[in-house]
């Protein structure tokens, strides 16, 4: 009776797989079918949960921008406080490196608010004094004055309107007051959402720059318990390298926009360019994003020097493209370097993609996103190149369009895993 039962057990396994295989694959179609037939309400959920977590997302972006910045104060101070003291330096690095981003941004303030007050208000004034002249020179044109038809249009069209405002204000503007007062409502709500956010986003950004080692050694501890330590070693390089590439591409990044900032700042003080400081921000806030900054910032900076003189407007439009010749084959590589490697081609396409799902941010961190999902994508190739022993095609394609600096891996076995460090495809 019990060998009847020990040879009917080895049937009982590729049943009981084919019912999981088959219990998994309904389930991924399950999800993937509520995935496409209800993204709407996947969406909102996922926009309810961004809101909710809104203020850990700003505590994260402050505290991975600022790690830098605590590292470098840390080890200064190890130097000279023993040991023995360490949470004592802990605590001080992470005070002092937020008082540090707290004076920058108050300085920036002082520097930047009044100026662009100033210059707002300058613009203001002139482009009104600029209409003035415009309408006074319109009515003394002779050609107006000697054409009565001209003449009676305009008489009318000043007629009608000075009549109709009455009755635009009684049917439109009266009924809308209510929607009006709702938006501002709604704008003054989410301005104070967005300080609570932010408050409660510098809070969270000193706890994690407090226990960043400690969160390092737990992710460590979840990511060798769920995979092998081949696997888990691969995925803890690859998230090393989306470190690197961030951190590097985005400090780097802010780093050469303060520069450009600055030099075009200077260089609207010597050439006396209307509103110095606002341009400046302007050009400088935007050649943060990639390939597309300098043509987004020069647009609106050229609209407002054409308002209040033409021919500086022009100058200008000069100016900025030496600047940018300046920053991209001189600053640039020199604060950047070829961090991500990818191509022109690459670059255009992952802003354009990230640009057109998250926006500015979308814009900004969408070169770095890319350049790591290009890596693991290289990577990937590589190894399957090595497992069907076709490493020969890797090597006349770096033959062919490969950098000079670059080194062929050297071929493996087929059982090994991708290396954590690669080629440039």
């Amino acid at each position: 009776m019990e060998s009847i039962m020990m040879d009917k057990k080895p049937h009982i396994k590729p049943y009981l797989y084919g019912m999981l295989a088959g219990f998994g694959a309904i389930s991924l179609s399950i999800i993937f079918f509520f995935l496409i037939y209800r993204f709407d309400g996947f969406g909102d959920a996922i926009s309810t949960l961004t809101g909710i977590l809104m203020p850990f997302i700003y505590g994260a972006v402050i505290a991975y921008l600022l790690k830098p910045v605590c590292n470098t104060i840390e080890s200064f101070l190890r130097r000279f406080i023993p040991e023995k003291m360490h949470g004592l330096v802990n605590v001080l690095s992470v005070t002092l490196t937020i008082l540090f981003g707290l004076l920058l941004i108050y300085a920036l303030c002082m520097m930047i608010i009044p100026q662009l007050i100033t210059s707002v208000t300058t613009l203001y004034y002139t482009a009104q004094r600029n209409l003035a002249k415009f309408v006074q020179w319109a009515n003394h044109v002779e050609f107006i004055e000697n054409n009565q038809q001209i003449m009676d249009m305009l008489n009318s069209a000043y007629a009608t309107i000075s009549t109709n405002i009455d009755d635009l204000i009684k049917t439109r503007l009266l009924p809308s007051m209510q929607n009006i007062v709702s938006g501002a409502a709604v704008g003054v709500l989410n301005v104070v959402t967005m300080a609570k956010n932010l408050i409660i986003g510098i809070i969270v950004a000193v706890y994690m720059l407090a226990s960043r080692k400690r969160f390092v050694q737990q992710a460590k501890l979840v990511l060798y318990s769920i995979f092998k330590p081949r696997w888990a070693e691969l995925i803890k390089e690859e998230v090393k390298y989306a470190d690197k590439m961030f951190g590097g591409f985005i400090n780097g990044k802010i780093m050469d926009s303060a520069i450009i900032g600055v030099l075009c700042y200077i260089g609207c003080l010597i050439f006396k360019f209307p509103s110095a400081l606002l341009v400046s921000v302007i050009i400088g806030v935007t050649n943060v994003i990639p390939f597309f900054g300098p043509f987004i910032g020069a647009v609106p900076a050229t609209l407002l020097i054409l308002i209040q003189n033409p021919i500086k407007a022009l100058w200008f439009v000069l100016f900025v493209l030496v600047l940018q010749q300046l920053d991209g084959n001189v600053i640039g590589p020199k604060i950047l370097g070829n961090t991500t490697g990818l191509s022109s081609f690459w670059v255009l396409f992952a802003i354009l993609l990230f640009g057109g799902l998250w926006g500015f941010v979308g814009m900004i961190v969408g070169v770095p996103l890319f350049a790591v999902i290009y890596d693991v994508i290289k990577k990937l190739v590589i190894y399957g190149l090595k497992r069907n022993k076709e490493i020969d095609l890797l090597q006349t394609y770096h033959d062919n369009f490969g950098d000079p600096e670059d080194d062929v891996p050297v071929e493996t076995s087929a059982s090994e895993a991708p290396p954590a460090e690669t080629n440039n495809l």
